[in-house]
């Protein structure tokens, strides 16, 4: 068996190589923590075996983050294996920095060249590049099955076995860690990372002397790749990374206002216009060639009072039925950010961000986790684990389930469009909006607090703008619908029929029907149901739903509908939605603030047990406590203005919550001023004084 490591910068098209060489399906994506730890796969080509590793995105052998961490360990432990070094054509000079860490190493490499554009930024000689570095090199398109068979090709032949050329060295000064290293294997390699002040060779050598000499390493690294490539390459007009487009998304008065306007269009495609349209169809198909014949099938059998006709309609027809009338929403909102991702218009927003999350600890690394929370929480929370200061990771971790997830979409459609119709479109754009400014002031406040966190490095490289993959995208979109489905077929199900059986079963499992009694559920629900009261939705059901979501959140679509007495086989979205507007909700600012809450409240388990792993039991208690605060919070503030909103005036209400901000930011600012002049023995002088300390 052949083992191989696939190693390369992020964004230079590393796992759509190993998607296509091993015909595997995982995620590719243009940022940081899409691979977070390595990944391998056994393949057989031309009858022999290999054994191929996809690490994490790497910019050198020094590393700065959990993800390069993980690379540098996994290539230093296997030095025997080949290494595919992959580079992207439009950025080869800072790409090739790494290439040279790796052949001073001393490991085998076989340099592949990723070239997408058609049109590139430089034309490279490869045949005499390949001569000048010593390196057997590769010019393919990282997504085409002929050139991935070139690659694999490669690998059984192996690497080019001649002694690296790299002259480079000998413009560096070793003398004064020469006698640290002597007689080591690699020798050159330790000698330049000791040099480097690399933490993890010294640790080893166990020494602690600082050498300063890492500018000067780097300055001669790029020196000869500038001196290779100024003989191997002609340089064209274009700049990586520029675009005329860039001076409108990252235009300062513009790109926020651009970005938001961007994400509503996409918001009103995929819950209103073409959503509405293709889940109503999805719905009607359903409904009509699945549900409906079984049902009228096990009323013939059993008639219609029976529980197992009960248990179908609404627990299984019901249930499932109207979440699966959403697929088409979930679905396209997966594609528009899978577009959005390819174009390279993400990783803009990522700087776009940097700024903003900086000053609240974090760095623009955490824009791919929250982005991703917008699909699915759980699998957000593991990507904040390329985050290199743990305290960062840890809030990353905290503020991920604040992004509405796939799962929420059918609340706010369903119970949204019940009673906000068309301008239900603003209700879901706030909401998405109110959960990223929650995280933000959570964020801030934990920096202040008990999670202050390190100076961060974040290196960013805007890939250039480019068109989608067809095959590509369609396999992401898939992959994605096919996960929804799966849980649909599964743990959803199984959910609903446990809700079902709880809500028509007494406590001496007495079958009850329709909801009608005392239910085991309803017991429990209406305990709990005072507690909701200030927040405008007291009912029993309601509360029963929340609790019914922490399995999944739609869940909670279902088993409102389930509890208002939506049975046999029109168990479908159309009937939740009319029933729910009257069975539990007193006023549309009670919808609203059950929204909120939806929004805000504790995560599914699922998450929850992903949090636990990533950052211990302790922060994960810790976030659910705060996650409730939060959501009881806002809900009350939430369904009190609104009230007051619906008997007032929207206009007096908006004008006495100004004046009434206005008055507590004066007061406190004066109430601070006075503190700081009352401690402090400057007194009047105060400012200048201490300035002066």
């Amino acid at each position: 068996m052949k083992n191989v490591c696939l190693v390369g910068n992020p964004n230079t098209g590393k796992t759509t190589l190993f998607n296509t060489l091993t015909s595997s399906n995982e995620h590719v994506g243009n940022w940081h923590g899409v691979t977070v730890e390595e990944k391998g796969r056994v393949y057989k080509f031309e009858g022999q075996e290999i054994n191929l590793v996809d690490l994490p995105g790497i910019y050198s052998l020094s590393p700065l983050s959990f993800e390069e961490q993980v690379a540098r360990d996994y290539i230093i432990k296997h030095q025997d294996h080949l290494i595919v070094n992959i580079c992207d054509a439009s950025n080869l000079r800072r790409n090739l920095y790494l290439t040279l860490c790796l052949m001073e190493l001393g490991v085998e490499v076989i340099l592949v060249v990723n070239q997408i554009d058609k049109r590139p930024i430089c034309k490279v000689d490869y045949v005499k590049l390949e001569k000048l570095l010593g390196v057997k090199i590769l010019h393919i398109n990282a997504g085409c099955k002929s050139d991935a068979d070139r690659v694999n090709r490669a690998i059984l032949t192996g690497g080019i076995q001649a002694k690296y050329n790299l002259p480079h060295l000998n413009n560096l000064d070793f003398s004064s860690v020469q006698g640290c290293v002597a007689g080591m294997p690699n020798e050159n390699y330790y000698k330049t990372k000791l040099l480097e002040d690399d933490g993890q060779t010294k640790q080893e050598f166990g020494i602690s002397k600082m050498f300063g000499g890492c500018d000067e390493v780097a300055a001669a690294r790029y020196a000869y790749i500038d001196s290779v490539l100024s003989v191997v390459s002609s340089q064209n007009q274009r700049v990586y990374g520029k675009s005329k487009l860039d001076k409108l998304l990252l235009n300062r008065f513009l790109a926020l206002p651009t970005f938001l306007i961007l994400l509503a269009g996409v918001f009103y495609l995929t819950f209103f216009s073409l959503g509405s349209w293709l889940s109503g169809r999805l719905e009607f198909a359903i409904e009509g060639l699945i549900f409906s014949p079984i049902s009228k099938w096990l009323t013939s059998l059993f008639g219609k009072t029976s529980w197992i006709v009960g248990l179908f309609d609404a627990a299984i027809a019901g249930g499932v039925g109207s979440v699966v009338s959403f697929l088409p929403q979930v679905a396209l909102l997966f594609l528009f950010l899978s577009i959005l991702e390819d174009s390279g218009y993400l990783s803009r927003i990522a700087f776009l961000f940097d700024d903003v999350l900086s000053k609240v600890g974090l760095s623009g690394k955490a824009v791919y986790t929250l982005l991703m929370g917008f699909g699915c929480s759980t699998t957000a929370v593991l990507t904040a684990r390329n985050m290199e200061d743990k305290n960062s990771k840890i809030k990353t971790a905290l503020l991920t389930p604040y992004m509405s997830c796939s799962a929420k979409f059918p609340i706010y459609s369903v119970l949204g469009g019940a009673f906000f119709g068309a301008g239900n479109i603003w209700v879901v754009l706030g909401l998405y909006l109110l959960g990223v400014v929650i995280a933000v002031l959570i964020s801030f406040v934990l920096e202040k607090t008990a999670l202050k966190s390190k100076s961060q490095s974040f290196i960013l490289e805007f890939p250039p703008y480019r068109m989608t993959s067809f095959k590509r995208t369609a396999r992401l979109l898939w992959q994605n619908v096919k996960l929804f489905l799966s849980r649909v077929g599964g743990l959803i199900v199984a959910m609903n029929i446990i809700v079902w059986l709880l809500s028509n079963f007494t406590v001496t499992l007495s079958y009850i029907g329709g909801g009608r009694g005392v239910s085991i559920l309803e017991t429990v629900g209406r305990v709990l149901a005072p507690i909701f009261i200030p927040l405008g939705f007291g009912n029993w059901a309601l509360v029963a739903s929340l609790i019914a979501g922490l399995v999944a959140k739609e869940v909670i679509v279902s088993t409102i509908g389930m509890f208002n007495g939506v049975e046999g086989s029109g168990a479908t979205a159309g009937s939740i939605l009319s029933l729910s507007a009257v069975a539990g909700f007193a006023s549309a600012s009670s919808v609203l603030s059950y929204l909120v809450f939806c929004l805000l409240y504790v995560p599914c388990f699922a998450t929850i047990s992903v949090l636990s792993k990533e950052i211990g039991r302790k922060w994960t208690f810790i976030s659910i406590i705060i996650e409730f605060m939060v959501a009881y919070a806002a809900s009350f503030m939430v369904y009190n203005v609104a009230s007051a909103c619906e008997i007032f005036g929207s206009a007096r209400v908006l004008i006495l919550l100004g004046v009434l901000t206005l008055i507590i930011v004066a007061v406190a600012a004066i109430f601070k001023r006075f503190i700081n002049k009352k401690g402090c023995p400057y007194g009047k002088r105060c400012n200048k004084a201490c300035k002066k300390k």
